[in-house]
């Protein structure tokens, strides 16, 4: 959020956190997203079928006899009245499978069970909090909406925001079976456009769209961001021969709107923080100086205003 809105400050998140307004829960390709509380109840029901999938490709082997409807019944008074790590809650029940690890039968409730992760879990400052979980009827006071949302609204909220895309690009962001379907009701509202390779894109009308021209200035983007993930066609933004990083966990810096590098952190010789950038190609003088400013502005922010330094080391450093 940092790189993308002007004056984030991160206490607002947190206040949002705490105040239930804002929740940590699985939904789009079964990882953990930061949706709002309304999202949460309306988008879990839509996704299901997409979060059963992925666990039973993922665990079928593993959590063979033990019976899923039967866990998440023994488990779900648990993780309703307060809120509980997963593999403990796991180790709870898990008595009638004992062919079945701690960590599958937690990982499958997950999925099984609407859950939300509870603050201090992923609040500003608290970077070692462990995951607790509970329901979301227990935190939201009401359960998840029982009728699937629709897919429809929910694609045209994606390219609002990251179109124009492809169809392939739609499922490669919500994980969802469906956007060929989805996107053919759709058709009579949207543009249809082509890239250079002649895929057709799709977009809502009327949103304005930069000159390819426009400058784009450094962005240092967080681990598993949208931008590298959320796109089957991700060549517009990181070349192939980086691509795998992203799913290592990799911190990409983008120069001019594509990967040029990766960052890390590390304590400051000042107590603040240090930002080391590790350039995949080789960047101009100008270029440099751009990410070192940038990497200064993250440096203060990551150290809360306590100062900080940027290295940028040479290309295979």
């Amino acid at each position: 959020m940092w790189s993308r809105l002007a004056r984030f400050r991160p206490g607002q998140l947190a206040a949002a956190l705490e105040q239930r307004h804002v929740v940590r829960t699985l939904l789009m390709r079964r990882t953990v997203h930061l949706v709002s509380a309304a999202d949460c109840l309306a988008l879990r029901s839509l996704h299901q079928p997409m979060l059963d999938g992925r666990m039973q490709a993922v665990l079928r082997r593993r959590l063979e006899g033990v019976d899923l409807l039967a866990l998440a019944a023994a488990a779900w008074p648990l993780l309703h009245r307060e809120p509980q790590r997963l593999p403990d809650v796991a180790r709870a029940v898990g008595g009638r499978w004992p062919q079945a690890a701690v960590r599958d039968l937690a990982d499958a409730l997950g999925v099984l069970l609407p859950l939300v992760q509870t603050p201090p879990r992923g609040m500003w400052g608290h970077r070692s909090a462990p995951a607790l979980n509970t329901t979301v009827e227990a935190w939201l006071g009401r359960p998840v909406d029982p009728e699937p949302a629709d897919a429809g609204a929910l694609v045209l909220r994606y390219l609002a925001a990251y179109g124009p895309a492809t169809s392939a690009d739609v499922r490669a962001w919500s994980g969802l079976t469906g956007p060929p379907a989805v996107l053919a009701r759709l058709a009579p509202q949207l543009e249809v456009l082509r890239d250079e390779h002649g895929r057709r894109l799709l977009d809502v009308p009327g949103l304005p769209r930069p000159d390819p021209d426009t400058p784009a200035p450094v962005r240092f983007l967080p681990a598993f961001d949208n931008l590298v993930l959320g796109f089957q066609h991700r060549e517009r933004v990181v070349d192939a021969g980086f691509r795998h990083l992203s799913v290592g966990g990799a911190r990409f810096v983008l120069v001019d709107g594509r990967v040029a590098g990766t960052w890390s952190t590390g304590p400051a010789t000042d107590g603040g923080v240090r930002v080391h950038v590790s350039p995949l190609r080789r960047l101009s003088a100008p270029e440099t100086s751009e990410v070192a400013t940038e990497g200064y502005r993250l440096a203060s922010f990551l150290g809360d205003g306590a100062g900080g330094d940027v290295v940028v080391a040479a290309p295979g450093a």
